[in-house]
């Protein structure tokens, strides 16, 4: 049975991973924003990309979802959202190298899930020592 303080950690997990998918998809399928005289910074959206993807697959891993089958939803969200873009959302066009861009986020999120888990861990096997 866990106790109440681990109870409300796996409940904050699993909202922040709401959060972040809700941020996902309003990165992903709002209009785009114009920026005004035209001071767009090079690359910002790759980066916007990578940067959902990643929050996406780090808070899911985090919240207790498998890494593979998140990984394989998000795969194919990439491809998906790419193609609504294009296809389904005016002032939106699909890109290839977002989808790259996606794929890149899937990546960097598992590996620092990843690495979080490694740190958190021998911490678990300290505290359980303790006791």
């Amino acid at each position: 049975m866990r106790s109440e303080p681990a109870r409300a950690a796996a409940v904050a997990r699993r909202a922040a991973f709401a959060v972040a998918v809700a941020l996902q998809l309003l990165v992903l399928y709002l209009p785009r924003a114009q920026v005004p005289g035209g001071m767009d910074v090079p690359g910002s959206d790759k980066a916007l990309h990578v940067a959902v993807f990643a929050l996406v697959m780090l808070t899911g891993v985090l919240a207790g979802l498998p890494a593979r089958g998140l990984a394989v939803v998000l795969v194919a969200h990439a491809g998906i959202s790419e193609l609504v873009q294009h296809l389904l959302l005016p002032g939106r066009t699909g890109d290839l190298l977002d989808a790259v861009a996606d794929l890149g986020g899937i990546a960097l999120g598992w590996y620092l899930a990843s690495m979080l888990d490694r740190h958190r861990a021998p911490a678990a096997a300290r505290r359980a020592e303790r006791r």
